[in-house]
């Protein structure tokens, strides 16, 4: 077993998105239920800690600074003088922002999710920097992780309740097409969360109820599992100056007896090396 450290201790309700911000050299997370917005620099161990005014699913780094945000009531824009405005704005009752990424050509791939996780109550939208909005899945259950191979060729996706990663081909333009099953998470691992894709094109995924981030080849191979103490593991993402050490989301809503580290956030030193991620366009 890989050793983690504790990179940030913390009760998070709901520990989110992990994401390093290469013009600050902070990772970003979220606490969703707790509506709180983390910053973490590992070089100096500062924090910083703000409240949202609502439930937010992501927060990513924008390529004029500041950060884009997936809030309950739609996607908003913060800039570097704090300074916020609605991007899409379309509340739904019973409806909040999950998980969202960016893909390779800067646009923002938003998810969201009812409260009750009902089936094909959520969606998958992609976002461009003028606002223009196109929902690619109308009926997800639990939008979660996304992310894209090193050519940018390839999509994955996660909608929790199938206890899938599924494989899209993504084309220069935005579409996406041939949905295919890469994963399926056995009984009893676990349902998918959160994932990352490194420099090799293997995915990453966190575990939520499985205490583990597992790799996977791009063939859909098990090639590696890392075992943590907090049993809801929510995502993973590469941070520092070299994008080699694997930080993960944890969370403590709904357990009777958390660990004592769920909530916080982990690492992995020198766990892979990963890609750099794309700034949102907007």
């Amino acid at each position: 077993m890989t050793a983690y450290e504790v990179a940030v201790r913390a009760e998070a309700a709901l520990g989110e998105g992990p994401t390093w911000d290469p013009a600050t050299g902070r990772l970003v997370w979220l606490d969703i239920l707790g509506m709180r917005l983390h910053t973490y620099d590992p070089s100096s161990g500062r924090r910083t800690l703000r409240t949202t005014p609502q439930h937010i699913g992501a927060a990513k780094p924008r390529a004029g600074g500041g950060l884009v945000l997936n809030l309950r009531d739609g996607v908003g824009l913060l800039d570097p003088d704090d300074t916020f405005r609605w991007l899409h704005h379309e509340p739904v009752p019973g409806r909040r922002a999950n998980d969202a990424a960016v893909a390779p050509d800067g646009s923002l791939w938003a998810g969201t999710m009812r409260y009750d996780e009902a089936p094909g109550g959520g969606t998958l939208s992609r976002l461009t920097g003028d606002g223009t909005v196109t929902t690619v899945l109308p009926d997800a259950a639990v939008s979660n992780g996304t992310g894209w191979s090193p050519d940018g060729r390839l999509m994955y996706y996660v909608d929790s309740p199938t206890r899938r990663v599924d494989v899209f081909d993504h084309d220069p333009d935005g579409t996406v097409r041939d949905r295919r099953p890469l994963v399926r998470i056995e009984e009893g691992a676990g349902f998918p969360d959160g994932l990352t894709v490194d420099a090799e094109g293997c995915v990453w995924v966190a575990l939520w109820d499985g205490g583990a981030v597992r790799r996977y080849t791009p063939a859909g191979d098990l090639d590696r599992v890392i075992t943590l103490p907090a049993p809801r593991t929510t995502a993973c993402a590469f941070g520092g100056e070299n994008l080699t050490d694997l930080y993960v989301t944890t969370a403590r809503t709904g357990l009777s007896s958390p660990h004592p580290l769920s909530g916080s956030l982990l690492v992995i030193p020198g766990a892979g090396q990963g890609l750099p991620q794309p700034a949102f366009a907007g």
